[in-house]
């Protein structure tokens, strides 16, 4: 089976990439899991400075799934790619950098900083940040803010442009439109749910920061539906996240229209999780008759 996929004009050997944040920026992986062998990686967002994070706790396993809020913890852009990039470029993976700010400026300078950088394939915009400029509603529930923060994005960068989609709005289709007509080379979706857990006999919240995003397995059926959707109007590609643990998981989001797939979560518990699911899903489209991985992508319809 041909199980590669180009994708942005990057050529993915497997479908199945490692998700950011919860894959650090790779090389913590190394002696764990054998790098070349992923399909890609995504590491963690990274800001124009560093930025320390949120109080701890800040993880909570939930029934199914698990709550985070780590705060976005890095170590800005140009520690990214003095200290951390150098340690990537000896394995033979597509890397894509996590971008993220809390203005479209901050957005603008970290692309600007990875620009004149060796090593990485793409650019994935994390739009669930707060706009502090516009009152902190996050770029990606903003129609206006998406816009101008795609289309600034795409006229300084580089490399292909991924947008990491918001799952938290009333309906999905306009962003993904939206992304596609400022720029966007691609879209991937969904990030983490907005969810609040409680310490009922502290009378506390379980995450130090309050609010947590909640990721995982219990968010799976939510995400591939908002993945089915985005996938019916654009034409650029779609890339699905969101509770994927299984081969099966997997081949579910590409027959919604996917072409590529990321695993976060369930890396906490497998850190070999996405060569477990590529496997898995290799041998799942095999059986199903498939010659090609990408012949599964967007192979289902609704009555």
């Amino acid at each position: 089976m041909d199980f590669s996929i180009t994708v942005c004009g990057i050529r993915f050997r497997k479908p199945v990439l490692a998700a950011s944040g919860t894959f650090g920026y790779g090389i913590e992986f190394e002696k764990l899991v054998d790098l070349n062998a992923l399909g890609g990686l995504i590491v963690k967002g990274l800001s124009r400075e560093p930025i320390a994070g949120n109080p701890p706790p800040r993880l909570w396993e939930a029934r199914a799934g698990m709550m985070n809020s780590v705060g976005l913890q890095n170590v800005g852009a140009r520690a990214f790619v003095t200290e951390k990039l150098p340690l990537l470029r000896k394995y033979r993976v597509p890397v894509i950098a996590n971008v993220f700010g809390y203005a479209a400026d901050d957005y603008v300078e970290v692309i600007r900083i990875l620009n004149d950088a060796e090593g990485l394939a793409a650019y994935e915009l994390n739009v669930s940040c707060p706009n502090t400029r516009h009152g902190g509603l996050a770029f990606g529930v903003d129609e206006t803010a998406l816009a101008d923060l795609v289309g600034a994005a795409k006229a300084i960068s580089a490399r292909p442009l991924i947008v990491k989609l918001s799952p938290n709005v009333a309906a999905i289709e306009p962003f993904a439109r939206i992304a596609e007509q400022n720029g966007a080379d691609a879209i991937s979706l969904v990030n983490t749910f907005v969810s609040l857990a409680i310490d009922a006999k502290a009378g506390k919240p379980r995450i130090g920061a309050g609010f947590g995003g909640l990721s995982g397995p219990a968010i799976k059926p939510i995400a591939l539906r908002m993945e089915y959707q985005a996938a019916q109007v654009v034409r650029i590609p779609v890339i699905g996240i969101g509770g994927i643990a299984s081969g099966e998981d997997a081949a579910e989001f590409l027959m919604a229209g996917a072409s590529l797939v990321q695993v976060g979560t369930a890396t906490f518990w497998d850190p070999a999780a996405p060569l477990r699911i590529a496997a898995q899903l290799q041998k799942f489209a095999g059986e199903m008759g498939h010659s090609r991985i990408g012949d599964l992508v967007g192979t289902f319809r609704l009555p």
